[in-house]
Order: C-alpha cells, then sequence, then structure tokens
C-alpha cells in the first residue's frame, strides 16, 4: 500500500468537491467518535455531525480521540453536549460499533469508501464515472426523472 500515493489521490479529491484536506501527521483512534457517530444519527444529526468530525480531523488537524474535541463538535451541530457526554461515559453505541466493525470484516472491507455490489467492489476515494459504472456492470440503470 502506497500511503504517498492515495494521500495524493484523496487531496486531489477532495479539491475537486472543494473540500478541505490536509495532510496529517498524526493518527488518532477514530473510535469514539464513530460511536458518537451512531448516537448523532438517532437525533437526526448524523451527516451534520460526520461532516464536522471529518473537517475537524482532516482540515483542522484535531485529535478526534479526545472526549472534549467531540464534545465540542457534538454541541457545534446543535448536539446535546451533557447528552453527548453521556452516550461516550456509558459506550451507549458500543456494540453497534462492534457489529459494524464485524460486517465489514465478513466482508473483507478494509478501506472507505468502499462499495460492494453481488461480487463487485470499488475500493477508496474513486471519480463518479468508476462508481456509475459499477452499478451499471450490476444491472443498476439511471432513475427516470
Amino acid at each position: 500500500m502506497n500511503i504517498d500515493k492515495i494521500m495524493k489521490g484523496l487531496k486531489k479529491t477532495a479539491a475537486g468537491f472543494g473540500l478541505p484536506f490536509e495532510e496529517t501527521k498524526k493518527t488518532y483512534n477514530s473510535r469514539l467518535a464513530q460511536e458518537l457517530g451512531l448516537w448523532a444519527e438517532t437525533q437526526n444529526r448524523g451527516d451534520e455531525f460526520h461532516h464536522a468530525v471529518f473537517k475537524a480531523y482532516f482540515a483542522d488537524g484535531k485529535n478526534i480521540a479526545k472526549i472534549p474535541v467531540l464534545l465540542e463538535l457534538a454541541e457545534s451541530v446543535n448536539l446535546s453536549r451533557k447528552e453527548a457526554g453521556e452516550v461516550l461515559e456509558m459506550r451507549s453505541f458500543k456494540t453497534a460499533v462492534d457489529e459494524d466493525w464485524s460486517r465489514s470484516q465478513k466482508k473483507e472491507i478494509k478501506a472507505v469508501p468502499s462499495f460492494v455490489i453481488n461480487q463487485s467492489r470499488l475500493v477508496g476515494a474513486q471519480p463518479y464515472e468508476k462508481l456509475e459504472k459499477l452499478l451499471q456492470k450490476n444491472g443498476v440503470g439511471k432513475r427516470s426523472t
């Protein structure tokens, strides 16, 4: 696996969408962010929270393994800081994340994003055309408008 090549590809893709993306100097454990993300989804703030975590990590270089950082991010998307703290303290979504990880391992998913349709897969950030080709190859047609 060529990390430099992957990082350059990610940076190029992000730039194409106008997204901030800086090469990270450190990798932080995202486990608690994943747990809090599932909770945010139950509060109808999942997209907002995931975007905030993405920006915090990839653009701002924040340590998303730190509970104070996660609480700040939750609050920034109008989630209750107190409830977010309770979710993290009680590890309320630990089992759900464990199950997600287990499903991923069974499907041999080792990177995100990964798209699996039948026996075909597309791994990593890819151009739209490749995703479209994967769908067409597996019988998924365009919707009529």
